[in-house]
């Protein structure tokens, strides 16, 4: 594919990569915890761009970073784990209730915008900044989602965000989507629910609810969208006047899906139907990138990139389904007949990868039979293995790699292997979790995407994975 090289960057925060051998991880345990008791105050009101080699790069701060609770750090942990079990049910609720209906789916450039990691205790990860219709709007990023949207005023129903509300009649671009439009048609296959016109057929309401009880509710609208220095003009996105639920302080939720309201979708013509992301970790203070179109050249990838093939579901068409035939534990391959059987979902919003109980067992028994001899304690909330590691200066943990069809790979980097549920890493737990049934769907999850290129090519319907240290700073090719 031949691409005008042009990229904007989204910023997300990190902890950098440690060193490792082939198949151990070093984790300086003292390391961290300094890490997590020095803090710097938020500074995210003023945020850095930079071009390099055509790339428009663009700061972002984490969410947890710029908005940062001051209340207790294991109440927003268990808070935010709870959080993540809600988004896995109501996945697996919605492929349920889909598959049930048999209901079937329906000149370019690179642009990098930065990401940030919004793990506050009731968001679903990551954000970035975009400008629509002249505002800057903070958006939650998520590849399980399809509908863009904002709140907007006058609103009826609408939760605090620092950030004023969008106010399209401010907005000289701004315009009503007709309820006749092939846009609010396209609103129940991007859904779930059809557009709904009332007694005004100039106007298309949505409504999208989330399944744990979070929802958004308004009418669809067009309007001018920048991705750092890139534009899709009329970009139809849902101007919410009624929302509730699991969304932070963010302004509202950019939807990466697969269907025609997707942004992938709308922006196809400028970047080609190509994007990617590098998430790091969520307690520090260096940032990653999310970048839109096919150019590699901006990646600061380490190792070669490894592509595996999308697998085709019509029924849930704006997922993105992997075939997962494998996994490693310290380089010994776990045994399970249940790998290849089916498709896993790869989702930015969802924080803890969920294995079948079948496979999450195996891996389990694997990993404990290489990381012995350190203090076992009880599990915490969805996580079953923890350990008192907190006499230790350091550890070396068993790598954990992930194998796809086509032999694609997935090394989960150190930071995405343990969950620190104490500072004092008194409790630390293996960061995967089980599915309740065999029959649900597997999910690879944020949290072992950190400091990984992963590319999403949904022309080529292709998932590409690459190690990467997720660092803004490093990006640009300065140092602080």
């Amino acid at each position: 594919m031949s691409l005008c090289q042009y990229s904007i960057v989204f910023a997300l925060l990190f902890v950098g990569t440690f060193g490792h051998g082939d198949e151990e991880l070093f984790l300086p345990l003292k390391t961290l915890q300094k890490i997590q008791h020095n803090h710097n105050e938020p500074t995210c009101s003023s945020q850095k761009s930079r071009s390099e080699n055509g790339a428009v790069i663009l700061e972002m701060k984490h969410k947890d970073y710029c908005f940062r609770s001051r209340g207790d750090l294991r109440i927003r942990l268990q808070k935010r784990l709870l959080a993540d079990d809600v988004r896995v049910l109501s996945i697996q609720s919605h492929i349920k209730n889909v598959s049930s209906k048999q209901v079937e789916a329906l000149s370019q450039t690179t642009t990098q915008i930065p990401i940030n990691s919004g793990v506050s205790m009731q968001t679903l990860n990551y954000i970035v900044t975009v400008t629509l219709g002249g505002r800057n709007m903070t958006v939650i990023v998520d590849t399980g989602s399809d509908l863009t949207w904002v709140q907007c005023q006058p609103c009826r129903l609408c939760y605090n965000q620092p950030e004023p509300l969008f106010n399209p009649s401010i907005s000289p671009s701004f315009q009503s989507v007709a309820c006749n439009s092939s846009a609010c048609q396209s609103l129940e296959s991007a859904t779930g629910n059809s557009g709904l016109c009332g007694t005004n057929s100039q106007t298309c309401s949505y409504l999208v609810s989330y399944g744990d009880g979070s929802y958004t509710k308004g009418e669809l609208g067009q309007d001018h969208l920048v991705l750092g220095s890139s534009s899709v003009d009329n970009f139809v996105f849902g101007c919410g006047r009624n929302n509730r639920g699991l969304f932070g302080l963010a302004s509202g939720l950019m939807g990466l899906g697969r269907s025609d309201l997707s942004l992938i979708s709308q922006s196809s013509g400028v970047f080609g139907g190509v994007f990617s992301y590098c998430l790091p970790s969520t307690e520090a203070e260096s940032s990653g990138s999310l970048v839109f179109g096919g150019d590699t050249s901006v990646f600061k990838n380490s190792t070669p990139i490894s592509y595996t093939n999308m697998v085709p579901n019509p029924q849930l068409f704006s997922f993105y389904f992997l075939n997962l035939t494998g996994m490693t534990v310290g380089g010994v391959a776990v045994q399970d007949s249940s790998f290849g059987r089916s498709g896993f979902l790869i989702d930015s919003g969802t924080v803890i990868t969920r294995l079948p109980p079948s496979i999450y067992k195996a891996v389990k028994a694997e990993f404990l039979k290489q990381f012995s001899g350190y203090p076992s304690v009880s599990g915490y909330s969805i996580l079953d293995t923890c350990f008192d590691l907190s006499a230790y200066e350091e550890a070396n943990i068993p790598t954990i790699k992930i194998y796809f069809e086509g032999g694609a790979e997935m090394e989960v980097d150190v930071a995405g292997v343990f969950y620190f549920v104490k500072s004092d890493a008194s409790q630390v737990c293996l960061a995967l979790a089980s599915l309740q049934y065999e029959d649900e769907i597997g999910i690879i999850g944020n949290f072992q995407q950190r400091n990984t290129r992963v590319i999403y090519d949904t022309k080529q319907s292709q998932v590409g994975f690459a190690k990467e240290t997720c660092s803004f700073m490093y990006m640009t090719g300065k140092k602080n």
